[in-house]
């Protein structure tokens, strides 16, 4: 019978494994033996070359920039996005007026609030990468953002944006954390939701505070969630790809201010039909993803709370 029990769970998961095998590792796999090539996209005329591509790719300054820009990213974008979620959530969850004898209630209208803050989870990335090019239009009569500071009388702030070479990266990273926000928003109210309300009624009858109700009671509770939150806003921030090729001047510009290693990898594969340095420049950003992904998971993990 014990026997038998093992047979049917290998029969059961076989075709998952050999799907995901075929689909997912084994790309991988050609990736990195394409990496240890010299080839031009012909079909058949890649020159094996060793480590070669590797060794450019260390001594590259265009990589290491766009590494550096992917790093900062990684710092701030996923700290800003969930700390705004956070914070958000919290709010319309826990920070309204008590009413109906309740010592805990959202805002009024939440529901409303977190569509809105939800509705750029439903629009294409391409079309809000768009969108925000134009609002930082330049041009003072057309770039909303330089025409709505005209309007209220603040035209010394108006700016080329994407054209400021100490601007571009921080506009960018902005539209990345307002693409990504609501959707932390609904996720932590989904999960403060099966926090019981017993919990906070208790600590805010003994006294305790919203902020410090937030950061003894809310955050613990929900750091499973927020850990892996970390990880998926982590690995939007080593992308980028999208962002970058629309809104930015001359795709990275300017002047390589706003290059990133997922661009540089399309424009070496696509523009300059270097498969095997492109190659390996996706196997170096997968090390990097995994490593982040791996340390994040070990150092931020805590004891379970249950509830």
């Amino acid at each position: 019978m014990h026997h038998g029990k093992h047979r049917f769970i290998a029969g059961f998961l076989a075709l998952p494994v050999a799907i995901y095998g075929i689909f997912v590792v084994s790309p991988f796999v050609q990736a990195f033996q394409i990496s240890l090539t010299e080839w031009k996209g012909v079909r058949g005329t890649a020159r094996y070359i060793g480590l070669d591509n590797y060794d450019t790719l260390l001594h590259s300054d265009e990589f290491w920039n766009a590494l550096k820009h992917n790093a900062i990213m990684l710092a701030i974008v996923p700290l800003i996005t969930l700390a705004l979620g956070l914070f958000f959530a919290f709010m319309l969850n826990v920070g309204g007026r008590s009413r109906k004898g309740a010592v805990v209630a959202g805002v009024r209208g939440s529901a409303v609030y977190k569509f809105v803050f939800f509705f750029p989870q439903v629009i294409s990335i391409t079309i809000i990468a768009v969108i925000w090019f134009n609002v930082y239009n330049p041009d003072p009569h057309d770039g909303m953002l330089n025409a709505l500071l005209g309007a209220v009388g603040l035209d010394s702030w108006q700016s080329s944006w994407l054209g400021d070479k100490g601007l571009a990266l921080a506009c960018i990273m902005a539209v990345m954390v307002w693409a990504n926000v609501g959707f932390y928003v609904v996720l932590f109210s989904a999960a403060m939701a099966n926090i019981p309300r017993e919990i906070y009624e208790a600590a805010l009858l003994d006294g305790a505070g919203r902020f410090p109700t937030f950061f003894r009671v809310t955050l613990p509770l929900l750091w499973d969630t927020v850990q892996t939150g970390w990880v998926y806003m982590g690995i939007i921030a080593m992308d980028g790809f999208v962002f970058v090729q629309i809104m930015s001047v001359n795709m990275g510009g300017p002047n390589g201010a706003t290059d990133v290693v997922p661009l540089r990898l399309y424009q070496t594969a696509f523009s300059e039909s270097r498969y095997g340095y492109a190659s390996a420049m996706g196997i170096a950003m997968l090390v990097v993803t995994l490593l982040f992904a791996v340390l994040t998971m070990r150092f931020a993990r805590r004891e379970r709370i249950e509830y």
